[in-house]
């Protein structure tokens, strides 16, 4: 699909309110209604715009731990990187994870609601998953910028 100045606009302006109404959407970026919400199906249907969320408040909702967690895998072992993920994609304390580059193998988002539930999930869970070679736990003691999962797309109005 190429995308325009518009479906730019387009996508900027539902990145920062995926509420706003078709009529809202079109008067921001200067469109019909109608031609709004065809240019947002076409979005959706070509994978451009992949759903609609709400944005819950960790804090409020009990979760007061955030940390960054470097794992490092004994490479040596069979399917070690297909068993990792096999593994992790059944723990709801894992945020986001990521395959790196560099000294680890992996950088894991890590959520919970304390340092006690944090300590069970780093030992009952990841340290014993096979293969573990090493964990370097970073806790994040204070968010200074958070836009994970939005993009720069403002730059191309």
């Amino acid at each position: 699909m190429q995308v325009d100045a518009i479906d730019w606009r387009i996508l900027a302006a539902l990145q920062q309110n995926g509420r706003l109404s078709n009529q809202d959407l079109a008067d921001r970026v200067a469109l019909s209604p109608s031609a709004c919400l065809r240019r947002v199906r076409a979005l959706e249907e070509n994978g451009l715009i992949r759903g609609y969320h709400a944005e819950l408040d960790a804090q409020q909702l009990g979760f007061e731990l955030e940390a960054i967690v470097h794992v490092t895998l004994d490479r040596s072992r069979e399917e070690w990187h297909e068993q990792f993920l096999e593994q992790i994609a059944g723990f709801d304390e894992i945020a986001a994870a990521y395959v790196v580059s560099g000294p680890t193998n992996y950088v894991l988002h890590v959520r919970t609601r304390h340092l006690t539930a944090f300590s069970n999930f780093v030992v009952e869970k990841l340290n014993k998953l096979p293969g573990m070679r090493d964990i370097c736990s970073y806790i994040v003691m204070k968010k200074v910028k958070d836009q994970l999962g939005l993009l720069p797309v403002g730059q191309h109005n």
